[in-house]
């Protein structure tokens, strides 16, 4: 194993990791799974569902569609594709309509919906590319989105030192709303633009 491949297998196994722990709504019912978000539930239940159902959708796939393995099977790599874009398609919508409204005031609402924007425009884009046979920029877009996905997961992380500090989640969402997803972008454009990386051309 390369040392390459150890950030994308964290990765992928903290992806996966909550992408599964996400549908503990199935088994609990929405309130008792999201009790931070009683007023989201009950005033915008359609859109916080569509969010919660399919943004964890999103994050499984997106993280094993980098796995060489996988990709080597181009029929199901752009199957899986399509459905990681129109998953983020309809959970970011949805999730616009949620961030409009987050609890924590304008910081919390316009970060979060700066998030759920650019999550379904730079997938867009990915997606343009990729119909347009321009591999290379394809893949490096789809690093962005991927990186804004894992905003699912960055969240999570960070809600953990904001609750020892003593914040409840509406405080913490002033700097949640950035912290999820700024870093990750930040990473993504440091990994891509390594001095040792080739740059696509195509």
């Amino acid at each position: 194993m390369t040392n390459s491949r150890i950030p994308l297998i964290i990765a992928t196994a903290l992806s996966l990791l909550i992408a599964l722990i996400s549908y503990r709504f199935l088994i609990l019912g929405l309130p008792l799974s999201f009790p931070e978000m009683l007023a989201q539930i009950e005033e915008r239940r359609i859109a916080f569902i569509l969010h919660v159902a399919l943004g964890p959708l999103a994050l499984g796939i997106g993280a094993v569609q980098f796995h060489q393995g996988l990709r080597k099977h181009k029929a199901l790599h752009r199957w899986l594709g399509r459905i990681y874009a129109v998953a983020i398609l309809i959970s970011g919508s949805a999730g616009l309509v949620i961030a409009m409204n987050a609890a924590g005031g304008l910081s919390a609402q316009i970060g979060f919906s700066i998030l759920s924007v650019l999550w379904v425009v730079v997938t867009a884009n990915a997606v343009r590319h990729a119909m347009a046979r321009r591999i290379g920029k394809h893949r490096r877009w789809m690093v962005y989105s991927f990186a804004l996905t894992f905003a699912g997961v960055t969240l999570r992380l960070w809600i953990l030192p904001f609750a020892v500090m003593g914040f409840s989640y509406t405080g913490a969402s002033i700097y949640l709303a950035w912290l999820a997803w700024l870093p990750n972008l930040a990473f993504a454009w440091w990994w891509l633009n390594r001095k040792n990386l080739p740059q696509a051309q195509n």
